[in-house]
């Protein structure tokens, strides 16, 4: 008889605290009451108001443009970012410009928020897509950063060493060599710069105007009115969404170890 191990037991509560909220969420989606009170019994009611809401509907699709957006420009500038980094010879250089890159990591989102308030309005930048969509930008490029330079440290020199001692040039050599090894790092800080752009508020609420509104900024302002179980409904659909992502990049990885495995089986 296997011993018992009281982290089991700590895993098994962490998760119940996490996901017994949303569990709740979801279930009431389904009731066919009109608030979290009681549930009266099942229902798709709820899912098909929220499917006739065309101002919900362009919410959503307007979150996830700015989301998909943003996480594929910070990624593009951020692995760029992280191989200029990781190129820097001097230490203190190095380690100065990763203390400026983890500063949107660490600071307050309010301050944050505020910060690209007073500078869109400084810029007199109308606020609205555009303002939402450099936001997002700015506070991804960190993520993506720290997503991407573990694995650079990992690539061996040699490698690299190898490719141009055949006569392959800095563009072959990035292309064929170093974008491949670092793809895992790259995807994950796709899906990072992603679920942060649809989760966050705090920066959101600053920079939003002129109609443009995001998910989490709509559903704070319905709360205000008291949410109705529309909301769980769009909240249910959110956490499929996020959990097809998760599961998704969880076979993308696979994928990739296995194509690894195979190549390094061949080369032997």
């Amino acid at each position: 008889m296997r011993k018992f191990k009281w982290s089991n037991l700590y895993l098994i509560l962490t998760f119940i605290v996490l996901y017994l909220p949303i569990g709740y969420l979801i279930l009431y989606s389904f009731s066919e009451g009109e608030r979290m009170t009681n549930y009266r019994g099942f229902t798709w009611r709820h899912y098909q108001e929220l499917f006739a809401d065309p101002r919900m509907i362009q919410i959503v699709l307007d979150t996830l443009i700015v989301a998909l957006l943003s996480a594929l420009i910070a990624t593009i500038i951020g692995t760029l970012g992280a191989l200029a980094i990781n190129n820097t010879t001097r230490p203190s250089m190095r380690n100065t410009i990763l203390s400026l890159n983890n500063i949107l990591m660490v600071s307050p989102d309010v301050i944050i928020g505020a910060s690209f308030l007073i500078f869109f309005t400084a810029l007199r930048l109308p606020l609205g897509f555009t303002s939402v969509l450099l936001s997002h930008i700015a506070f991804s490029i960190p993520i993506v950063v720290l997503m991407v330079l573990p694995k650079l440290r990992e690539l061996s020199g040699s490698l690299i060493d190898a490719a141009r001692d055949i006569g392959a040039s800095n563009v072959q050599v990035l292309k064929d060599v170093i974008i491949p090894f670092i793809t895992p790092g790259i995807f994950a800080g796709f899906f990072m710069a992603m679920t942060y752009s649809l989760d966050d508020f705090a920066v959101t609420f600053f920079v939003t105007g002129n109609g443009f509104e995001t998910l989490s900024v709509e559903i704070y302002a319905r709360a205000r009115q008291g949410i109705s179980l529309e909301i769980n409904a769009l909240s249910g659909i959110m956490f499929l969404f996020a959990l097809v992502l998760v599961v998704g990049y969880y076979f993308v990885q696979q994928g990739q170890s296995a194509r690894k495995t195979k190549k390094r089986g061949v080369t032997r």
